[in-house]
């Protein structure tokens, strides 16, 4: 069975209409698909796929112990598709203890029989379980947006992940573990904190512990998808969160494409339909279904892509959003000839690009100041 985690580091950058209709794509291509919703806490991915409103969920069943698992997976109109509800009425349930998250992932894993491909769609944020169940393939997706924050954002959600592993396989008692403890009692935060100056200290100190987890570490190679993508300027920020990955983490972050913003997943949302089902044509729908291919067509966790397949996937994922920003400008001017998109429609869709642009304009302001104030501080010290 592959495990396909779907993260990112901050909300409202399309995360559940990725992993929604990834999962139809995968489910229309012969797929089983089991789709999981584990944004618990405000579960609403059944509204992205059109399903009913859920009886049952994944609350109900770690808050009732005659409960079984099953019970809460539900079939749905999509053949090959079933799906998991999360729960957002039940109280603490965004918040797992460690012994029902360790239940709920045994009862994922139990899964293996019956499902080809499992589909985690995570909460946003970096919160220890949502860091935990990324970690359950070495090939979790993270999702970003082009907007500064979604960027250091996605960026702040994989720093956190590899100090997750970190800690989780440096076991207690062990001297790497005392110097992790250490640092963190020092006040040095994880933005102080780069792994590839750490290492050659834990190799020093704690051989056994480094050598654990290196190895688990050059297992895992994280992808990203690039989202609400407004032209291929937008696409280009993606090595910027490469980059950053490579330098201070150690990382190795493979590109499975970009996905440009679609007006028409407001109306398929309205309508309770995947996009994919809604309007396959639909360029965005054409961008999952070759990210959709791209990871079908790749090995399961045992495959680790070297720098060239790395190097390869950033040039084919910028290629792609050439040829998918000419088709996107090509779309705007037929339907400008064909009399469906008007003059006053074009002018309504110029004015809202332009209040995201001067939306962008102000997140980019507040994290140069915030940037140039703890420069500050760092001089100060």
């Amino acid at each position: 069975m592959r495990i396909i985690p779907i993260a990112s580091g901050k909300g409202g950058v399309g995360k559940s209409l990725v992993s929604a209709n990834l999962a139809v794509s995968f489910a229309q291509a012969g797929q089983r698909v089991i789709l999981v919703d584990l944004d618990l806490g405000a579960s609403n991915l059944h509204l992205v796929i059109g399903h009913h409103s859920p009886q049952m969920g994944i609350g109900t069943f770690l808050n009732n112990t005659k409960s079984k698992f099953a019970d809460v997976i539900a079939d749905t109109d999509i053949r090959g598709l079933r799906f998991i509800p999360g729960d957002n009425e039940i109280p603490g349930t965004a918040n797992l203890t460690v012994n029902q998250r360790k239940t709920l992932v045994r009862q994922l894993l139990a899964l293996k029989d019956d499902a080809d491909i499992l589909i985690l769609d995570l909460g946003a944020g970096t919160h220890q379980s949502i860091l935990d169940f990324f970690l359950l393939s070495n090939q979790g997706i993270i999702v970003s947006a082009p907007a500064v924050t979604a960027v250091l954002n996605a960026y702040v959600f994989l720093k956190n992940t590899v100090f997750r592993l970190m800690f989780s396989t440096c076991a207690k008692g062990s001297p790497a573990r005392a110097y992790l403890e250490q640092k963190r009692k020092d006040g040095a935060g994880h933005h102080k904190l780069y792994i590839p100056k750490m290492l050659p200290e834990i190799r020093k100190i704690d051989p056994e512990s480094y050598k654990k987890f290196k190895e688990r570490l050059d297992e895992i190679h994280p992808r990203l998808i690039m989202n609400m993508v407004e032209d291929p300027k937008g696409a280009d920020v993606a090595m910027k969160i490469r980059r950053s990955c490579e330098e201070y983490l150690d990382l190795k972050l493979e590109h499975m494409g970009v996905i440009y913003r679609d007006t028409l997943q407001d109306t398929a949302l309205a309508s309770r339909l995947p996009i994919t089902l809604y309007k396959p044509q639909s360029l965005l729908s054409q961008a999952i279904y070759r990210i959709a291919d791209k990871i079908l067509e790749s090995p399961q966790d045992e495959y680790t892509p070297d720098d060239k397949q790395i190097d390869d996937s950033f040039q084919e994922a910028e290629m792609e959003a050439e040829i998918d920003f000419d088709s996107k400008m090509g779309y705007v001017e037929d339907l400008l000839h064909s009399g469906a998109m008007s003059h006053s429609d074009l002018i309504e869709t110029v004015k809202s690009q332009q209040l995201e642009i001067s939306k962008l304009k102000k997140e980019n302001n507040f994290i140069k100041l915030k940037l140039t104030r703890a420069l500050q501080q760092g001089f100060k010290v």
